[in-house]
């Protein structure tokens, strides 16, 4: 990951005793002391890499790494987003939409609607891009309706989610297929025969129970202030316009996805010209850039709006979602921290002496690294290249006994999202909740969606190698 050198100390039990230790400071300065979330991410981060003993040459090096890497990957897409977001906000799109919704669907089942598309959306699109695209419809539904934003804010996300984690062309999925040598095609649909179910249970089920009981009213950071330029904005709209913008990323998105899938499978060639142009214009930032062009001549343009009004809409999309970002990227500092000090790698390798069966030790080394450092998707590469010499090219294993083991280990890697993961921090600024309530409430239903995930994928397992 990087060229700097850095010192190991501590033993495996220390450095998941300095993990644990920083976990709780990071808690407590947070639920306890009131201290803001950005400052308290940096200062645990600190003294997290002083504690394990990167050296002190390297200690900020190691702290900017995480951070910028974090932001390289989200602060495009939040920015982007939001842009997006709020010009379908504010021209009336997000309330037309919401009215086709809830004429097609019923009220009573807007949460499920909600869900439906974002399970399409999250196919080729990544959690972070599609949620912030996707928020201010939810939001717009849940004001419309009433009762608590996680009635309808936790099945989407949720959505997006499981198809992130379970379902190639995404990252993870693709690369763990890769290393174990599996099929990717019967990965995609055992991914789905995963994903589904698991939503259900976990999304609609779990999350419609959250909604009754806890009351978390709808945020305002997409809003415009009345009687502000913004308000000059509105104009309602066709639904096939907005429509168009929603898709139009989706489908960009799935020329990037979808060829990388085609690469795994030998169909084409990454190397090929127009193979490496379509991938471009389909990688999410520059989808994304695209489709808020779109949106600005679309909704702003064409409805006769001057662009000195379009420009003030756009810009006034950024300053509510700096908070976000920066907390975003103090996470993935922490996180980084973590992995820089080795605790996840060997963490990993004690899990792997034990001698567990291969599909249930994999899924056991992605959820405790994933706890541990934070991201999923080094948690579901590390513990895919730690069971790689085990399953890859073994003639014991058949190609749905290989897929079944991919899909433990991406289960594995979602379990239990918490403060080291910059996805809490994204769910917890952009859905208005504390971190105690993020905990009960997202971690909680991360935590399921491995368990029910890895008992499905073992059910899968199983009943392959009894033929």
């Amino acid at each position: 990951m990087t060229d700097l050198e850095l010192n190991w100390t501590l033993s495996t039990p220390a450095l998941l005793g300095v993990a644990a230790a920083a976990i709780a400071a990071l808690l407590v300065l947070i639920i306890r002391f009131r201290v803001h979330a950005f400052l308290a991410l940096i200062l645990v981060s600190l003294l997290t890499a002083v504690a394990t003993g990167i050296g002190a040459a390297d200690i900020v090096p190691t702290l900017l790494l995480g951070f910028g890497t974090t932001l390289g990957s989200v602060a495009l897409l939040v920015g982007l987003g939001a842009m997006l977001g709020r010009m379908l906000e504010v021209s009336g799109g997000a309330d037309v939409l919401t009215n086709a919704l809830i004429r097609r669907f019923g009220e009573k089942r807007a949460p499920l609607a909600l869900s439906v598309a974002s399970l399409l959306f999250g196919f080729p699109i990544f959690f972070d891009a599609g949620l912030v695209v996707m928020l201010p419809i939810i939001f717009t539904v849940a004001r419309r309706l009433g009762g608590s934003l996680l009635l309808y804010a936790f099945p989407a996300a949720t959505a997006f989610s499981v198809m992130h984690i379970f379902v190639p062309p995404h990252p993870g999925p693709v690369a763990a297929t890769g290393l174990l040598g599996a099929d990717v095609g019967l990965v995609l649909v055992l991914g789905l025969a995963i994903a589904l179910p698991t939503w259900y249970i976990v999304g609609y089920l779990f999350g419609t129970f959250l909604g009754r009981r806890i009351q978390i009213p709808v945020p305002d950071i997409l809003d415009a202030p009345q009687g502000s330029a913004e308000s000059e904005f509105k104009s309602s709209p066709k639904l096939g316009t907005i429509l168009f913008l929603l898709l139009l990323p989706l489908v960009l998105i799935f020329l990037n996805t979808g060829l990388n899938m085609l690469a795994t499978a030998g169909v084409v060639s990454l190397e090929e010209t127009w193979v490496q142009i379509l991938r471009t214009l389909g990688e999410t930032p520059v989808a994304l850039l695209i489709t808020v062009f779109m949106a600005m001549w679309m909704l702003g343009h064409r409805q006769g709006k001057p662009h000195s009004l379009t420009e003030t809409v756009v810009d006034s999309a950024l300053g509510p979602v700096c908070s976000i970002i920066l907390i975003t990227g103090a996470g993935g500092m922490f996180g980084g921290v973590l992995r820089a000090s080795g605790i996840g790698n060997a963490l990993a390798e004690s899990l792997d002496a034990i001698g567990l069966p291969v599909i249930v030790a994999g899924f056991v080394i992605a959820a405790i690294v994933r706890v541990a450092q934070g991201s999923a998707t080094v948690a579901l590469t590390t513990a895919a290249a730690l069971v790689q010499p085990v399953v890859a090219g073994n003639p014991s294993y058949n190609a749905v006994e290989l897929a079944a083991i991919v899909l433990a280990l991406a289960a594995g890697s979602v379990f239990a999202g918490h403060v080291n993961d910059s996805g809490f921090w994204l769910v917890s600024r952009f859905f208005g909740m504390d971190t105690k309530t993020t905990l009960k409430t997202w971690t909680v239903g991360q935590a399921l969606i491995a368990v029910i995930g890895f008992i499905l994928a073992l059910a899968i397992f199983l009943f392959a190698t009894s033929f």
